[in-house]
Formats: C-alpha cells, structure tokens, sequence
C-alpha cells in the first residue's frame, strides 16, 4: 500500500508541474524574456546577481528547506498517514506551488521587493505596515524554533556526528564563492569537488568518534548559531549563501534519492494507522493538520524567500516557472518521504504506537525529526549503506538545510526591518544594524522560556499559524493583482480562502490554548498577529471596491501608477 500510494504522489507531481505550470506561466502570468528582470536593471554584485537559473533553483530550494518539511509531517502523522499524504502533494500542487511561484513573479516585476513592500502597490500604505510586522513576527519565530532544534541535534544525545560535516561544508563554500568570483574556479567543477569532499567529511566522521564534537553546552550552540546567522546576512550572497545552497542541493539530491531508492527497494508497508481522529492530547486535526505541516505543502516562508531573494538573482522570467513551482514540489517530495520515514520508518506497528500513543508522549521537536533521521536511514541502509553512516548523512543533511534557512532568513528579516525603517523615513540601509535588530529577534524566541523550560511545540504552533497566515496574505495580494488585471484570480482566489480560514481558526483556538496555560507572551503575540491579518483583509475588500470603481488595468508593473 505504501509503495501504491507513493507511485500515484509521483505521477501527480509530474502531471502538475507539466500541465498546471504551464497553463500558469503561459496564460496567467504571460512570463516574457523580454522584460528587464531586477538583477539586471539593479546589479549590485551584493544581492541584485544575475545568476544561472541551476544554480539559483540549488539556492532557492536549499532556502526554502529548512527543518520545516521534515519536521512538519512528524509531528502531524499522529493524526495517521493519510491525512499528512493528501495535504502534502495536493495542496503543494494547488496551493504551495501556486504561492511560491506567484509571489516570485510579482516581485521580479516589482523591482525585487518584498511582499510586504508590495502590499503598498496592490493594496495601499497600511496593509505594507502590517504585512511587514506580520513577517517581523513570523520569520522571527520560525528561525528562533529552528536555531533551538538545531542546538538540541548538536546534544551529544543526539546527533553531534553531523557537526563536523556542517562546519567542513561552510569553509568549502566561502573557498568556492570567492574562488568563483575572482574567476580561479569554474562553478560546476568547484561544487562538485566541495560537495564530494563534505561526503568523505561525513564518512569519516560516521566512523570515527575523533571528529565527533560532544559539547553540551545547548545556550552556547544557540549564541554560536546566532552569530552564524549575522555573518551570512551581511556577506555578499556570491561569498557564502550561494555556493552553500548549490553544494547543499547536491547533498539534498542525494539524500533524499537514496531514501526513495531504499524505499522502494525495502517496499515496507504503513505502521502507522491510515487515520487518527483524536490522538490523545493533541489539538484538534482541523485545522491542524493543515498548520503544523507548514513548508511540506504550502508555506508564506516562501513568498518571503521568493520575493526577498530569489527575485534579486533571477536572470529571465521563465526561469519562475522551473524555480518558484518547481522548487515547492522538490520541497513536497521531502514532506512526502518524511510522512513515509515516520509512518513506515517504523520496523512494526507497535513500535510506532509506543512513540505516538500521545501528543506528548512523541516528545521534543528535536525528538520529532530524530524519528524522520532514523526513519530515512532505515529506507538508506537498504541499499548496503551502514545503518551509521547513512543515519549520519540524513543528520547533515537535516542540519545543514536547517542552516541554509537560518542564514536566508535572517537576511529576510534584515530587509524587511530596512523596509520598514524606510517607512519611518531612514532612506539608507546599514546592513550591520539591520542584521544585529534581527538576530536579535530571532534570539528572543530561540532563549524563550517557560518556568525555565523550552516550549517548542508551542512555538511551533504559533510559527506555524503565522505561516500559513502569510501564505493566505500573500495568496491575496496574488488575486488582487490578476483581478486587477483581468486575468483568472480564481488559481488564487480559492487557495486564498484555504488558507485564510483555516489559518484563522488555528489562531483563535492557539490564543484559546495560551491563555489557559498562562503563556501570556505567545498569547499576546498570537493576538497582535489577528489583528494585523484582519486588518489586511479589510485593507484588501477595500481594494477590491477601488478596482470596481476605477476598472480593469491592462499593465503589468505593480507599480504602474508610480
């Protein structure tokens, strides 16, 4: 049954991507070379760079990665194995990929800016303040969760076998980004030569405990995370972001071949139940399942990656459909093998019963992704790689994709801080201070506690509604531009009200759950953050009467009006 329903998630990517796409770039969006894409027009060699579009597919899906579509489907397989299957590869292909790929689009016809700074155009001055303090919130959350899983896989307990391979692998990038630049090295040779010596890194470290790093000392992993994350926001994009992202898609392309290679070879069956109505202790499966599995279906992330940097370095239009829609179903076959790692990852039913028998019972989030580790080396060493070796390779690549995002996203937060700054009428960006206010953010949520004790899941939760809000905001910025224009608005229309209804339901019941548990500071952000998406909404109904009164636009510049 496993292998059936897997074969029948391929064929409907293959079909989606040929046929859907297509019909999206060709007849909604009318994608044309001929326009001047922003890393042109403003070339800056720093973050407007023109760049080979398999390079820069590389980068954006080792950005848009991260922990989330792997940790996303083990936490939500508690609810049994269907639900997390559907949600994964069809709201990718309707929802997620339509996001990812809009949001790409206007923002390459929009000089490059955010989705929040688009907001203004499409929408009007207000609804830019609140989408970009719904972003500020939300990209701080994520990264302040992924900076606290990361610090607790590097626990001696867990997997510090990964820590020398992730180290090894930045070095290699800064030594082939410089060299690329300064013209010494050719990028395919160079990543190539990286990337095949961050496998000999991890196999040395699988079998020899003399590259192990067993240091403890979980505070001082998240002040070193953090300091990483200053460094890669204000480093050229070509000196480190690129060429790791590149090497870092290699090591994902390899990773997750080998566990559907493995997969299929093993052919296991489900050990976990088909579906679970009502795990114990867990939160109601409406909406949540559609929120905790956030980046393996359909993520706001995404239009913030999409539009904050992908934009910047996209050389031709049509390059959107391969990277913006494309790199969303290579995120979704991800979710899609970490919903079959942590349902048929498991040797027996019982095993995984054990570990699932309640919402708390499953444990940490750290715990969680642990599950998908073990779950992929499983699938791995059926292919006759040792069970260690294989385990430590799917921990580098979990942590490595984990800090991709980390370093993209912080330099997310550090643009959207410089946008609004501008608001406020600074006409300059310092990129050191930018960095330094975001990582500061990112921090406060990475150290967050309650009596003295991580709340992760709770984190989660919340960064996880703020995803989905963003991705539902975004999708109506989306339909706003094509109704302006005449075009079909329904490709995005009704996504949009997926996922605005649902998202607003989570945080209703999320704000519910923080008031009675007394986490009043979660409760008051989860608040700040309703108001604000109410507030969009209206600002959007009001555009909308606009549109009637004034007719359709026959251009296609966000910013036509000046």
């Amino acid at each position: 049954m496993a292998v059936v329903a897997t074969l029948l998630c391929l064929v409907a990517y293959f079909v989606g991507y040929k046929f859907y796409s297509g019909y999206l770039a060709a007849h909604v969006f009318s994608l044309d070379d001929a326009r001047i894409v922003p890393s042109h027009g403003f070339a800056d060699g720093i973050d407007f760079v023109p760049t080979n579009r398999y390079v820069l597919f590389g980068h954006h899906y080792a950005s848009i990665t991260g922990l989330s579509p792997m940790l996303g489907p083990a936490i939500a397989v508690i609810w049994g194995w269907v639900p997390g299957l559907l949600w994964v590869t069809l709201g990718a292909l309707l929802i997620g990929c339509v996001h990812d790929f809009s949001a790409l689009v206007l923002s390459v016809r929009a000089r490059g800016l955010s989705v929040g700074a688009i907001a203004e155009g499409i929408i009007g001055a207000r609804a830019k303040t609140m989408f970009h303090l719904i972003i500020f919130f939300g990209i701080g959350l994520a990264m302040g969760v992924f900076v606290s899983v990361i610090a607790d896989l590097f626990q001696p307990a867990a997997f510090p076998k990964s820590i020398f391979p992730s180290a090894a692998l930045m070095v290699m990038a800064v030594i082939v980004g410089a060299g690329v630049q300064s013209g010494r090295l050719a990028v395919m040779p160079a990543a190539t030569a990286a990337f095949f010596a961050t496998l000999g890194c991890v196999y040395f470290a699988a079998s020899s405990d003399a590259l192990t790093v067993n240091w403890a000392n979980r505070d001082g992993w998240c002040l070193l995370l953090l300091v990483y994350a200053f460094l890669a926001s204000v480093l050229p994009v070509w000196l480190l972001l690129q060429p790791r992202d590149f090497i870092n898609s290699l090591l994902l392309y390899l990773g997750v071949g080998l566990m559907y290679a493995g997969f299929f070879v093993l052919r296991p069956e489900f050990a976990s139940p088909a579906f679970v109505a009502a795990p114990e202790g867990a939160p109601p499966i409406f909406p949540f399942v559609f929120i905790v599995i956030a980046c393996g279906a359909v993520s706001g992330f995404h239009g913030l990656v999409s539009s904050g940097t992908t934009a910047k370095q996209i050389a031709n239009e049509s390059d959107a459909r391969m990277i913006g829609y494309g790199g969303m179903i290579g995120e979704s076959l991800l979710g899609l093998m970490a919903v079959l790692a942590c349902t048929a990852g498991f040797a027996d039913p019982a095993k995984w019963n054990a570990f699932y028998s309640s919402w708390g019972a499953a444990g940490s989030l750290a715990g969680r992704i642990g599950v998908f580790i073990n779950g992929g080396a499983r699938f791995t060493s059926t292919l006759g790689v040792p069970f260690e070796l294989a385990q430590a390779l799917i921990a580098v690549v979990v942590v490595s994709f984990a800090l991709t995002t980390l370093d993209s996203a912080t330099r997310l937060l550090r643009y959207n801080i410089a946008e609004m700054s501008q608001t406020l009428g600074f006409k300059s960006e310092n990129r050191y201070l930018t960095s330094a206010l975001a990582v500061a953010v990112i921090g406060f949520f990475a150290f967050y506690r309650v009596e003295g004790k991580p709340v992760g899941l709770a984190l989660w939760s919340l960064f996880g509604t703020t995803n989905q809000m963003i991705a539902g905001l975004t999708l109506v910025l989306v339909s706003l531009y094509l109704y302006q224009r005449g075009r079909n608005y329904w490709v995005a229309a009704i996504p949009t009200a997926i996922m605005v209804v649902t998202s607003a339901v989570a945080l209703v019941t999320n704000l519910r759950r923080f008031a009675v548990g007394g986490q009043w500071m979660l409760f008051w952000v989860g608040l700040i953050l309703l108001l604000l998406a109410v507030g969009v909404v209206i600002e959007a109904s009001r555009a909308i009467g606009r549109v009637r009164r004034e007719g359709v636009r026959d251009d296609l510049d966000v910013f036509a009006r000046g």
